[in-house]
Order: structure tokens, then sequence, then C-alpha cells
């Protein structure tokens, strides 16, 4: 352990993470604590008709049963009195709101004991009798008979000729699906909750946005916001899954109100596939039309998705199509189906990583049929402008990324037939996949101390859920502090701390690094007025210098031409009588930016290795090269890159969630059955950085890493098992049984 962390670019949670002392969700150690297990339902549609607790109720060590017929109010729910027929936007489902059921494991009860044994065991004992219907989860033969939903999200989008595709010499049609993927992140979704009073609460939660949890929370239960205090010091992965307000944090904080207890409640890893969101299942039908010489003059790209019957959920599947590549006429569709399941959420690289997949997959097909390099057919539609908005990039270097990934993997000496290569007894094959995903920045506050000691604490309230947050924060703040990083410490997780924002979409670093930028700007302004009073520069200001000459760095204050003539910080703070000197500012997005448009991009270049009698695939190598604008923490954003790419394996070869239609119930909600990556299955993974600074987006020059570290993978694998074998398969995952067949 004494070599920990010896590298500055280390994590510098890094130690508190790998020794056990960092404190997650279900951690926290808070005296009376009592534990709760939720009761699912056994049926996938219909309505409860009766309720038998009594069991459960005179089982050991059981405090409380709640369940519809007795749970508290929840002042911000709406009173259920009928079924929801029609799914409603932005509404999720009112845990023990009423008797109705709308997906397998519904959660029906939770029950409270002295001990999770017996929590969990009284939990088996809760009986239901049901009106039970048939339930629909057969998204696979009846996704586009079912109803779509309606509403300005899903209206059809053209730009030029929508059917032009169809006039084009060379043309792809095809179809792609991608099915149910569950974000199974290491820390099962946990909260403590505990009440003072009837309207102050403190939860300690597994969250990746502590000031949204904290607003839904208020919302919920017509709180006010110091009344809410919300903790997420340290988070053990989310995905997209920890992203909103789950149904059992609602029942957590139910129980904790009617027991007058703190309550623990922890998910079991079985109900993290039907409580926490998934990425939904989307059939996609792409159509390309390119001219001889591989100028595509048209596209269509309609996908059909699915939801839960009480709650709309929509992203941007078809978003990429209209913006990866130069082409003049487009047309999308995007149409959301209801079934008995449970709510879909965001998962990394949300619509795009979907809608990447099958426009990606469609690019490699059309290439073939041009007899052009895919590479190259990239190259000849690049887009100058924004296609969609015709507003200049802020920045884009996606030609610089192609070329260091195809340099690094060898692209330009492969043999460009399919089902050309081997090596021993296995077919060789070399894949390309791309991808982009909105770069923006949001609003933020951050607030900085400098103490006489010279130590400096930055403080916002947002959370980490894996890739380094405050290791990035700390070096802004030291490369504009012009300070060693073992002297800054950057606080977390805390909703009473300056709201930082919630940690998706690729934007914490451009947000909160903006802020952390600003705010030790502010704070070196403040050691400089502070300066201008010192008997150190006073004479000297007066009468040779300006007052700008002055410069905060490295720990001192001194004359920008003469550094001889300084004061330490804490000397100057000693002279003024401070023990401290702190601000605080509030970064929000750049008005410059209205005139342009802004992506981070990524290109995925991949080997695979087939087996050609078992159909056995494995990927061989693996190279990333992205343009996410100045890369401010190269082995944080190495590592994220690589964990994008081990989530990119499972989704090209192995992730798929499994339902019985005959119950709506899920078969292999298990580590056993859902296979994801282990550690044979990841090769080597070279991430490369184009390394560019886009500092109209920002001022410390980051964009958006996160998403794209899978958008296109999957698509780059399935490409390359084409190289291989000479065999399409548009369907994932990609299982040795469809390459054989």
């Amino acid at each position: 352990m004494d070599k920990l962390l010896e590298n500055e670019d280390d994590r510098v949670t890094g130690r508190a993470v790998v020794t056990g002392s960092a404190t997650y969700a279900a951690e926290h150690q808070v005296p009376g604590t009592l534990y709760a297990v939720l009761t699912g339902s056994t049926i996938a549609h219909g309505t409860i008709t009766a309720m038998d607790t009594r069991q459960a109720e005179r089982a050991p060590g059981v405090i409380a049963v709640i369940t519809h017929l007795n749970a508290p109010p929840v002042p911000g729910y709406e009173p259920v009195t009928a079924r929801i027929t029609k799914p409603e936007g932005g509404k999720g489902m009112q845990v023990f709101g009423g008797p109705y059921i709308y997906f397998n494991d519904q959660p029906i009860a939770v029950v409270v004991a002295d001990t999770f044994e017996r929590a969990t065991y009284a939990a088996s004992l809760v009986k239901a009798t049901y009106q039970k219907e048939k339930p629909e989860t057969d998204f696979t033969i009846n996704i586009e008979e079912r109803p779509a939903v309606d509403g300005p999200r899903f209206k059809d989008s053209t730009r030029g000729n929508a059917e032009a595709w169809k006039t084009a010499p060379v043309q792809v049609s095809e179809e792609y699906i991608l099915p149910i993927e569950v974000h199974n992140p290491m820390e099962l979704h946990s909260i403590i909750a505990l009440w003072d009073g009837e309207d102050k609460v403190t939860v300690y939660d597994k969250t990746q946005g502590v000031i949204s949890t904290q607003r839904s929370i208020m919302s919920a239960f017509k709180l006010k916001q110091e009344n809410v205090q919300v903790f997420a010091p340290f988070v053990g992965g989310g995905f997209g899954s920890a992203l909103r307000t789950w149904p059992h944090e609602i029942a957590a904080l139910l129980a904790a109100k009617k027991t007058g207890k703190p309550v623990k409640l922890v998910l079991t890893r079985n109900q993290m596939f039907t409580m926490v969101g998934y990425r939904p299942f989307t059939k996609q039908k792409i159509n390309l039309g390119a001219t001889a010489d591989g100028k595509i003059i048209g596209l269509s790209h309609e996908a059909h998705s699915i939801t839960s019957p009480y709650e709309v959920f929509s992203e941007g599947v078809i978003n990429i199509s209209k913006t990866l590549y130069d082409i003049p006429n487009v047309f999308t569709r995007y149409q959301v189906h209801p079934f008995n399941v449970s709510t879909p959420t965001w998962m990394r690289g949300p619509g795009e990583a979907t809608g990447a997949f099958a426009l990606e997959s469609a690019m490699d097909e059309l290439s073939y049929k041009l007899k052009m390099d895919p590479l190259d057919l990239r190259l000849a539609n690049h887009a100058e402008k924004d296609p969609e908005s015709g507003k200049p990039f802020s920045s884009k270097f996606l030609k610089e990324a192609y070329q260091l990934g195809a340099d690094a993997i060898g692209w330009r000496q492969r043999n460009p037939l399919a089902a050309s290569m081997k090596e021993a007894n296995m077919l060789v094959g070399y894949g390309l996949g791309g991808g982009l995903f909105n770069a923006s920045r949001g609003t933020a506050k951050a607030i900085a101390t400098l103490g006489a000691n010279g130590n400096l604490v930055v403080q916002s309230a947002v959370s980490d859920s894996g890739p380094g947050t405050a290791t990035a924060m700390v070096k802004v703040a030291a490369n504009n502090m012009g300070m060693p990083q073992d002297k800054i410490s950057f606080e977390l997780g805390d909703s009473s701390l300056p709201p930082g924002p919630t940690q998706g979409g690729s934007t914490t670093t451009s947000t909160l690094g903006s802020a952390v930028h600003i705010v030790t700007s502010a704070l070196k302004a403040k050691l400089i007025g502070l300066a201008k009073k010192s008997k150190t520069f006073s004479s000297t200001l007066a009468n040779a210098h300006r007052p700008d000459d002055l410069v905060a760095e490295g720990g001192m204050v001194y004359l920008a031409e003469n550094k001889s003539k300084s004061i330490s910080f804490g000397e100057l703070m000693k002279e003024q009588g401070l023990t401290e000197i702190s601000a605080m500012e509030e970064s929000k997005p750049n008005e410059k930016m209205k005139g342009y448009a802004a992506f981070s991009y990524s290109v995925h270049f991949v080997k695979v290795l087939v087996h050609p009698l078992t159909g056995m695939i494995k990927i061989d190598k693996v190279v990333i090269a992205g343009d996410a604008g100045k890369i401010i923490s190269p082995k944080t954003a190495e590592s994220q890159m690589i964990g994008g790419a081990v989530g990119g394996i499972g989704m090209a070869l192995m992730e798929e969630g499994v339902l019985d239609h005959r119950y709506g119930r899920w078969i292999n909600n298990n580590f056993a059955d859902y296979h994801v990556p282990v550690h044979h299955d990841v090769p080597l993974i070279q991430a490369l950085f184009v390394d560019k600074p886009d500092l109209i987006l920002n001022p410390i020059g980051a964009k958006g890493m996160g998403e794209i570290a899978i958008i296109g993978f999957a698509a780059a694998v399935a490409n390359a098992v084409y190289h291989a074998t000479g065999k399409r398969l548009r369907e994932l995952p990609l299982t040795p049984d469809k390459v054989v067949a």
C-alpha cells in the first residue's frame, strides 16, 4: 500500500477505494437502523384483489409491513383511482399507489425488521391474490403491432427528400435488432433514510446526482430544500441506472417515516434487473443510397423501441443518423411502444449507442457493395459543418482520430476482402465503427477555500460514479493555481454544498471543470487584491507598475517581470490577519455556443478471431481513438475508454435480457445466466486521444468522453466478424450459434 498514488495522475480517491475505507451508500453506520426488503409481484399484468400480510407481520423481528393498503401518503403523488391505460411522460411508478400491476416483480410490499435476514424471510411470507391478465412482453415479434406513443418527441423528421435513397445506384436496406441490456454496476442500488420529525429527512443514497435526488424527494414529499439532505460520497458504478429516483427509494422513505427509525434498503441482484431500468429492446431499419464513388445522397432511419405501460421513456436513437455524416437527404422516425415491463432508462451511450449499431453496420455493408474501404467511405462523407443545424463546429478533429486508430491497428495493412485472412486455425477480421455524442456545458457552482497552511479545498455537490471526477477537478484546480496536487482536495457527494451537475450525458468535466477553473481564478484575484495592500508591493505598484502585473501562482504572489519580488499565500494571509480565504462562483454555458454545434467523437477499430467450426468469437485487439477536447486527466480518461470498450464487448457478444412471455418474468436475472465480460474476454485495449482543446465550449477545453467510449463499438465487432467470415450478423448479441447457422 505504500506505493499507492505515487503517480500524480492516480485517482485521488484510489487509496480509499482499494483499501475499503471508502463508504458507499449501504455502508454508512446510522444508530438504530432497521432493514427493509421488497416483495415483488408474481404476475406481470393484472390487479391485486387481496393482500395477506399476517404471517409476515408475526415473523420474528418484524416492525412493519407496508402495502398500498396502509402506506403513508406521499403528498406529491396524485391519487390512483384507475389503471393507467396510456403511458405518461416523465411520471414514474407511484410505489404502493394502488392495486394495479404493470410488470413482473413490481414492488407490492416492503417489510421492515430488526435484521436483514429477518426482513428477507418475512418478505417471502407476503402473499397477494390477483386478477390476472395476459402480459405483453414478446416485443421481438409484435413490437410494431403495439400502439405507439404520441407526442412531439415522436414526430417524423425530414431533411431534403425523404425518399432520395431509393434513386441511388447503390443501396442498402436492412434491419438491425438490439436486445434488452442491463447496467449491473458492481454496487447494488441502496439507500438509508432517516426522518427528523415530519418535514426533515436525511438519505445516504446510490445516486449519480445528489441535487437531482434532493429535488425528487422535495417534490414527492413537498419539503423545503434545506430540509432534504442527500449524501453520496462514493458510488460504485451507475452507467445511467442511478440517474433518477426509483420506486425503491420512495419505499425506503415511506418505511422510515412509518417506523420513525432509520431504514436501510438494498436491492438484490435479481431486483436490479426489474427495478432500476435497462437499455430497451430496439428494432431499427436503415436505408442508405449512394453514388458509385461513395457519396451518400440519402438515408432513412426508423427505430421502434419499448417503454412501460405507465411511463414514456425515449432517447436519441436516431440522432446519430442526422449528424454524423454529410448527407443531404435524411428521414428519421422514432416510436416507442408500451409493454408489460418496467421503465427503461439511459444506459451508457444512451440512444446513440443503439443507433450507432444500426448506422455503422449499414455503412460497412454499403462499403462492401461499393467495393470501397470502410474508412474511405466515412472520409468521403465527412461533415465539415453540422448537417442538421448548418452551424460550424466549435471544434472537430474526427479525421485525426480516424488516422490515429487506423495507424495503431494496422488498418491499411489488412486484406480488405471478406473471409480472406487466417491466423493458425482461426479466421481473422478487422472492423470499424464510429460514434458521436453531444458535447455540452451546463450550470454549476463551486467554492474554493485556501487555508493559511497552503492547502486548497474545492467543493461542489456532484457525485462520482467511477470516471474519477475528484481527480479531474483536482487537476483543473492545480493547473489553474500552479499548485501541487497533493495540496488540493475536492469534496463532493453532499447536497448542502454548492449545486453541481448530475453525472450523466458526458457533461461533468465540461460543466464542473469550468466552475472549478472560474472559482480558482476568482480566488487568485482575491489574493492579488490582498497583495495590493501588502507592504511587499504597495510602493512598487504605486510607482512603476499596473495592478495586473501581479501574478498568483504556485503558492506565491509575485511581480510578473520580477519573481523575486514575491510573498507566499500563507504570509499574505497572516499579514492580513486571515486564516483562510474563499470564493464561490457559478459557471454557465458560453453564449457564443449559440452559433456553434459541439460533439465528441470516437472511432473504434477491432480485430477479431473466429473459429470456423464452432463460431466462437474472440476479440484480439481494440484501438479506440477519441476527439474529446483537452484531456484533463490522461490516466482516468484512458480508464474510461477502456471501461466503455469492455461494456461494448458485453453489448456485442453476450448481453441479452430474456423473458418468459407466458408470465412476463425474467429468465436470466442473475450473473450465472446474464453474461457480462470477464478478464478472459478482454484483450489489449489501446486508447488514443487527439487531445486538442475546444475553448469555445468552455475555458478548460474539455469535451465529454464517457458516452463515446461505447458508441459504435458493437458495430465495429459485427463488421469485423463479417470481414472474418463473410457472414453478416444484424442482431445482437453475436453468439456462436448465429455465426454457424
